[in-house]
């Protein structure tokens, strides 16, 4: 192993365990923060998201401004395509659906959540899954696509980024001091350890701008589930493995700042760049939320919930992995890295996962969570 490579993993690792403290010790789940808006009409941590989002959209730029980003936009992105509303929407049932999104599922699951860990086992299969539709699917982004070669509003609008952010971080900053003086930052909680969701907004987008300096990318993992696929696809049907054309794909090719060190990476079932950048962020993830658990006396495996739960979250999880595959990408690519510095397909994902969620939250209360109720009476 190089040191660049070294250097790569040490730091997704270090991001992934201060990431996972911090989303475990505030509960900061995107599944949770659009779930409570439509069952409950609660806005908070709507708030706070939106504050993560602003806040790297104003860092961003500014490290851009100075010239620090040689990866503008980050590799990865595409041309927008409809697809990417299609891919959000399947995105937001399987999200609330499976109890928690892509990232929620692994903080949830370094807590004790054997829920979350029944999520992760559907998000590799269905990633694995996806696998097998990817050329069908791809045709269809395809026929969709528009705009190609453009890949943020600024360049579609044919203006510097600086252009569009500064107008909407000015607004976005005039409700974020309004809200202050209302007093809706703050919420009350009894539980030792708990951090503030605006608090822990700030420190992910510090931490996703860093992600963006060091790595040369935001936060992503969804690759590493269909990695993960790949390699039981490989060990189960290995001929079957090496002709799946999704697993063939090399989408991840670029330099990395800093070190310079030349990355390739995708799907298939070989260690690359995905596995040096996705692995250890995934890993920090659950380690951290693990090591936070454990500090406030919290951790503990918890198991007994109704079956039903669990299929609601085993199926939830191939649901999302669809979705992120379908899109491509994942809600924290999207809204913590993408949207920020407004890229297209980012937009379109949002588009997607606002009713998405809210035809999983219906599914929730009256499918899985109804089902309950009347088995109980």
């Amino acid at each position: 192993m190089t040191p660049a490579i070294f250097f790569i993993i040490t730091v997704n690792f270090v991001l992934g365990l201060t990431a996972g403290a911090v989303m475990y010790r505030a509960d900061f789940c995107v599944a949770g923060t659009f779930r409570d808006f439509f069952l409950f009409r609660k806005t908070s941590m709507l708030r706070a998201l939106l504050l993560l989002i602003v806040t790297t959209m104003v860092l961003v730029e500014i490290v851009r401004q100075l010239g620090l980003l040689p990866l503008y936009p980050f590799p990865l992105l595409g041309s927008p395509s409809l697809a990417n509303i299609v891919g959000g929407i399947v995105f937001g049932i399987g999200m609330v659906t499976a109890g928690g999104c892509v990232v929620g599922t692994l903080y949830k699951m370094g807590g004790g959540s054997m829920i979350s860990t029944a999520a992760f086992i559907g998000l590799i299969a269905g990633s694995g899954i996806y696998a097998e539709i990817h050329p069908w699917w791809s045709g269809i982004v395809k026929q969709y696509t528009f705009f190609k070669g453009q890949l943020t509003l600024p360049q579609v609008l044919g203006c510097s980024p600086a252009l569009l952010i500064v107008p909407l971080a000015l607004l976005a900053g005039f409700f974020f001091h309004r809200w202050r003086k209302q007093k809706k930052w703050h919420l009350t909680s009894f539980v030792e350890g708990y951090l503030q969701p605006w608090k822990a907004a700030l420190y992910l987008a510090l931490l996703g701008t860093l992600s963006y300096l060091l790595v040369g990318m935001p936060f992503g993992i969804t690759t590493a589930y269909a990695k993960a696929a790949a390699y039981l696809t490989k060990l189960i049907a290995p001929a079957h493995a090496a002709q799946t054309a999704f697993y063939n794909a090399v989408p991840l090719n670029y330099s990395a700042p800093i070190s310079h060190v030349h990355l390739l990476g995708g799907a298939g079932p070989v260690v690359d760049a995905i596995t040096y950048i996705q692995f250890p962020l995934i890993i920090g993830i659950i380690l951290g939320a693990t090591i936070a658990a454990v500090r406030v006396d919290e951790f503990k495996i918890y198991y007994r919930v109704p079956a039903r739960q669990y299929i609601s979250a085993l199926v939830g999880g191939i649901i999302l992995a669809l979705g992120s595959r379908m899109t491509p990408g994942c809600n924290i690519w999207h809204l913590f890295g993408g949207l920020p510095i407004l890229n297209m397909q980012s937009i379109l994902f949002l588009v997607g996962i606002i009713p998405g969620s809210y035809i999983g939250s219906k599914i929730l209360v009256h499918v899985v969570l109804s089902s309950g109720a009347k088995a109980a009476t």
